[in-house]
């Protein structure tokens, strides 16, 4: 469904069930990246998901490594200049798809080849595997194209028993990435299904291969309160897939946003899935929908809307990403796509949810809508975010350019979304090194 469909149907809910909306806090971006267009002339770029890579030599000269989809991968640094661009693989025949890069992670610290080095894990949807780039801290100092892939020859598909099913497209869809002591881990889910699996990074002669340690098949349909039975809204033959995800390094934790679902918290326990737990609901949860094929959308009954949904996420929940402060504290932030805000959660205890905000106009950048992805770092990174880092995927840039639809990137200063809420939420650039987080 479109996400100005789904702003249309939550407004739609709130005025059938009388709830009143949330009220969001307004903060604005410092900087945004060059927009990107999805046709031909734009190379069929379409910005979805955004990481953040911390410079050991120099925080300041870190860099933003956003998707691209079918157009691949670029990479920015703090100010929004593009530095390189990566282009997802060519199709391996006439009638096989090309690559198509959906989500991407960053793991500093993997020792590959006898050197520990930093990546940027990417899901590769088109062709179902996981791709790795090396990122060269030389290479950004020297003024250089700083990623290279290594990705092993060998790499299988991840959910794939086939090249023929690759071509199904129930593939690599989003992507997580965290370490274990010496070793690295991607979750990863599957388009179109409700499956995520955890893999293990690999070093093969000083590429990256990775085999699979766990998978977890969250619900496809629930039980509601009055006994009736529900299924999420979805196109003929797909069901309710995952695509943000974070994890929380410290207690291992992985939170998944389904997106006509909600927000699950799932325990790793020694490289397993634990048991799932529903934290949050989106707003449309338990409604009624029919599929519209000629529109080949799915449309809610909000006049039989049951009423038990949650109140701070409308469909598609999305961008999920962990901000880490001293003694477990912090948050879990999550796109509320549906309404164009991010909902912000208590990292520790039962994730108490705190509010909400938006990144509005400014002088200048535009707002943020219909967000994918996001990534937020809580490290000072130089003179423009000397209290840490937030860059959201928006997926309306302005101004278009004529009937082209821009998206692109927008980075915001932690210390402006903190400040922005009646009870600041904490500033704590010290407690937490995303380099070393164990």
């Amino acid at each position: 469904m479109s996400a100005s469909a789904l702003s249309t149907l939550t407004a739609a809910l709130l005025m059938v069930t009388g709830a009143s909306a949330p009220q969001p806090v307004s903060v604005s971006a410092r900087v945004e990246t060059p927009a990107v267009y999805d046709d031909e002339a734009g190379g069929n770029a379409d910005a979805d998901d955004p990481a953040v890579w911390i410079n050991p030599r120099d925080p300041g000269r870190s860099l933003v490594i956003g998707t691209l989809k079918e157009a691949g991968l670029d990479v920015y640094d703090l100010d929004g200049r593009r530095l390189q661009h990566i282009a997802a693989p060519a199709a391996p025949g006439e009638d096989a798809a090309r690559g198509r890069f959906n989500n991407v992670d960053v793991v500093h610290g993997f020792e590959l080849g006898g050197r520990m080095t930093d990546l940027a894990l990417v899901s590769d949807r088109g062709r179902d595997r996981i791709r790795a780039y090396a990122i060269d801290p030389a290479a950004v100092a020297a003024g250089r194209p700083p990623l290279k892939d290594v990705t092993a020859a060998n790499a299988a598909p991840v959910f794939s028993a086939s090249e023929t099913e690759v071509d199904d497209q129930r593939t690599a869809y989003g992507l997580a990435a965290f370490t274990d002591d010496d070793n690295a881990y991607v979750v990863v889910s599957r388009r179109s299904e409700t499956r995520v699996r955890m893999l293990r990074l690999e070093d093969r002669g000083g590429r990256i291969g990775y085999k699979t340690e766990d998978t977890l098949d969250l619900p496809g349909s629930f039980t509601l309160p009055n006994g009736k039975s529900w299924t999420p809204c979805a196109d003929p033959g797909d069901h309710a897939q995952v695509e943000g995800m974070t994890v929380d390094q410290e207690r291992h934790v992985l939170y998944a946003a389904q997106e006509d679902v909600g927000l699950w918290r799932i325990d790793l326990d020694d490289e397993e899935f634990g048991r799932p737990r529903l934290i949050d609901r989106v707003r449309e949860y338990g409604t009624p929908w029919t599929y519209d094929a000629e529109e080949e959308e799915c449309v809610n009954d909000t006049s039989h809307d049951p009423g038990f949904g949650g109140e701070h996420l409308s469909a598609d929940a999305e961008g999920a990403t962990i901000y880490h402060a001293a003694d477990g504290k912090g948050y879990l932030l999550a796109s509320s796509q549906g309404d164009n805000t991010f909902a912000v959660y208590e990292r520790q205890g039962r994730n108490a949810y705190l509010g909400s905000f938006a990144v509005t106009d400014s002088a200048a950048t535009d707002g943020v809508q219909h967000s994918d992805g996001a990534a937020v770092v809580n490290v000072p990174l130089g003179r423009s975010f000397p209290k840490g880092l937030l860059v959201t995927h928006d997926g309306e840039a302005a101004p278009a350019d004529g009937d082209r639809e821009g998206t692109n990137f927008k980075f915001t200063r932690w210390d402006s979304v903190a400040g922005a809420f009646r009870q600041p939420l904490t500033v704590d650039t010290k407690s937490f090194d995303p380099r070393d987080p164990d």
